[in-house]
C-alpha cells in the first residue's frame, strides 16, 4: 500500500507496460511520467502470483494505489482466462440464458469477476458496456451488448456496476455516448451515424444517462453527425453533451488512442481528446517512444480533472463479504 495524498496532479494519462513484468527502463519512465493509471492486456496475464507482482511494481513505480485497470468482459473480451481465472460466456449469452433474471444474474456474474480481479491486484473493470444493440451493430460489438431495450440496457448495466463496486472494482462505463450504431470496427475504420439528435437521445445515449452517477466513464471513436462532423473522443461538442445534457460527471477516459479510427498523430490526438472535454488519455500497446510522446503531450490532469479522479478513487470500497460458491451456486441457477 502507497498512502497518503498525492502532493500534485496526476498524469493525464492511462498506460500499459511491455510485457509481464517491467524492466528498469519502465520503473524510471513510470516514475516520471506519473500516469492517474495502468492497464493489462493478454501479454501481462500469467499466473495468479505473476499479476500480483507485476499490479504491485506498477504501483510502486508510482508511489500509490494507482488504479490497475482491465477488459474482462466476458466472451471475447477478457484478459484472464483459464486455468487460472473463470472462462466467462459472452454478455450477450448471459443475458440471453437468464432471461427476466438478466440483472441478477449479471450482478452476480461481475461480483465473481470482481473476486477474481480484485485478488489478483486489480481494481478497475472496463464495463459495463452499455451500447445499445440495433440491427446493424458491427459483429466486433454485437455478442457483448447486453439488449436492445434502453431500460433494460440500463438496468442491467446498473448491475454489472453494482456487482464490480461490491467486489472492490471500480466499473468504467463505456463507450460514451453509444457504440451500438457503428456498423465498422473502430479497431480499424471510423464509424458514424447520421441518427437524427431525437432518437439518440431517446435510445442510444438513454443508458449512459441512467448511469451518469458512475465514477469513470469511456469514449468511444464515433462520430455523430447530428451533434459533430469529429469523432466524440476529439468533439468538445460531444464532450459538452455528455456533461450537460447527458449529466455524466465522472472522470472520463479516451477509449485507445492507437485505433485506426483516430488517424493522426499521438501527440495530436492526446492534445486534441484533453481540449475537447476529456479527462484522462488511454494509450494501449504503444512502443515506449510513442508512450514519452504521449505523456508529454497530455502533460497534467486539469484541476477539474483531478477531482474527478480523487472522486473516483474515493469509490473504491473494501469488498463486501459473501460466500463465494454460494453465489456461484446461484448464477448457475438462474443461467440453466
Amino acid at each position: 500500500m502507497h498512502p497518503g495524498r498525492h502532493p500534485v496532479n496526476f498524469g493525464a494519462t492511462i498506460l500499459d507496460c511491455t510485457g509481464p513484468r517491467l524492466t528498469d527502463e519502465e520503473k524510471a519512465f513510470f516514475r516520471e511520467a506519473d500516469p492517474f493509471g495502468f492497464i493489462l492486456f493478454a501479454r501481462h496475464i500469467e499466473s495468479p502470483d505473476q499479476v500480483r507482482a507485476l499490479t504491485s511494481e506498477l504501483r510502486e513505480a508510482v508511489g500509490r494505489e494507482a488504479p490497475v485497470l482491465i477488459d474482462q468482459e466476458g466472451g471475447r473480451v477478457q484478459r484472464m482466462r483459464a486455468p487460472h481465472w473463470t472462462d466467462w460466456v459472452s454478455p450477450r449469452d448471459e443475458v440471453a440464458w437468464a432471461g427476466p433474471d438478466a440483472a441478477e444474474a449479471m450482478y452476480l456474474r461481475y461480483r465473481l469477476m470482481a473476486h477474481e480481479l480484485r485478488a489478483s491486484g486489480v481494481d478497475c473493470n472496463c464495463a459495463p458496456l452499455v451500447d445499445l444493440l440495433v440491427e446493424d451493430t458491427h459483429e466486433f460489438l454485437r455478442d457483448r451488448c447486453y439488449g436492445d431495450d434502453p431500460v433494460q440496457v440500463a438496468k442491467i448495466g446498473r448491475a454489472v456496476a453494482d456487482g464490480l463496486l461490491a467486489g472492490g472494482v471500480l466499473p468504467v462505463v463505456k463507450h460514451m455516448p453509444g457504440h451500438g450504431r457503428a456498423t465498422v470496427d473502430s479497431h480499424f475504420s471510423l464509424p458514424g451515424t447520421d441518427e437524427p439528435l431525437e432518437v439518440l437521445t431517446a435510445t442510444d445515449f438513454a443508458p449512459f444517462k441512467a448511469l451518469n452517477d458512475l465514477p469513470l466513464g469511456m469514449t468511444g471513436h464515433v462520430v455523430f453527425s447530428a451533434l459533430d462532423d469529429k469523432p466524440a473522443t476529439l468533439s468538445p461538442v460531444v464532450m459538452g453533451h455528455i456533461r450537460d445534457e447527458i449529466g455524466f460527471d465522472g472522470l472520463i477516459m479516451t477509449d485507445d488512442i492507437t485505433m485506426r479510427a483516430l488517424q493522426a498523430d499521438l501527440g495530436d490526438i492526446s492534445r486534441s481528446s484533453l481540449e475537447a472535454g476529456c479527462d484522462v488519455v488511454l494509450l494501449c500497446n504503444a512502443a515506449l517512444k510513442d508512450r514519452r510522446k504521449v505523456v508529454e503531450a497530455s502533460g497534467r490532469m486539469t484541476d477539474a480533472a483531478q477531482i474527478r479522479a480523487e472522486r473516483a478513487l474515493a469509490a473504491r470500497q473494501t469488498p463486501d463479504e459473501v460466500d463465494i460458491p454460494a453465489l456461484e451456486a446461484k448464477l448457475v441457477a438462474l443461467t440453466a
